[in-house]
Order: C-alpha cells, then structure tokens, then sequence
C-alpha cells in the first residue's frame, strides 16, 4: 500500500513513530466519516467506533474492510513524504458498496440504471499516435 501524507501532518507523525498504519475502506452512506477525517481536527477518532488491529492500528468498525500494514519505507516527496507500507493483515469484506470520491462528488458503484444514456469514450483519439513520439 502506498500514501502521501503532507509532511506535517500529525496522523503521519504518529504512524511514522509506531511504525503501522491500516487503511479502512468506507462503505457508501459513510460521506460524513469521510468528511471528518478529511478536516484538520485534533483527535479525528472522537466519537468514532473502532477497535486495534492485530498490530495496534485502528480498524473502523464499520468499515467495508481493512489492510493491516507496517511501514516498509519511505521516500521524500516535496511537501509530503511517499509512504510505502507492506500489507500484514486483511480484513474480511462486507458485502455493500464502496463509498467513491470522484470529480468532487461522493459517487455510487451501482450500474446505471437501464434508461440512463451509456457515454463512448474514445481513447485512440485522446492519445498520441505512435509516430508522434519519434
């Protein structure tokens, strides 16, 4: 697993000194956990349910699943260091949807429904011919 954290941030200062962190995969309808976790507060698992992973990271009880990872190394980045973890543990999956983020928007990884208007991309066309790189 690999994350960029900013290099201040004390989330990362606190999984560089244990030396774990557990990625937790949000289930849809989670937007709000998503959000708090997301803003720059000082004990960002106030009022949140979780219990230790095997390695002492915290696994939110709700989430879709988890990995488990120690810190494997990590890499200068400008502002922000690039954190490669090696996965320890995996959590079981629930059976819901992932929460997405994408263009801004919390999404759903429910198919469209049947009446929805299907979009063609081309990406022939969005590329470089090959002959454009030589």
């Amino acid at each position: 697993m690999l994350f960029c954290p900013q290099a201040g941030s004390r989330t990362w200062q606190r999984i560089r000194q244990r030396g774990v962190f557990c990625v937790n995969v949000l289930a849809e309808g989670h937007d709000e956990l998503s959000r708090a976790f997301g803003a720059s507060r000082l004990d960002k698992f106030d009022g949140v349910a979780w219990s230790p992973s095997p390695l002492g990271a915290p696994i939110l009880h709700d989430a879709l699943t988890w990995a488990e990872c120690s810190v494997e190394a990590v890499h200068p980045g400008g502002d922000h260091a690039i954190v490669v973890g090696r996965v320890r543990t995996l959590g079981d999956c629930r059976d819901s949807g992932p929460l997405l983020f994408f263009k801004g928007r919390y999404r759903s990884a429910a198919p469209p429904p049947p009446s929805a208007e299907t979009e063609v991309v081309d990406t022939l066309l969005a590329w470089p011919r090959h002959t454009d790189w030589i």
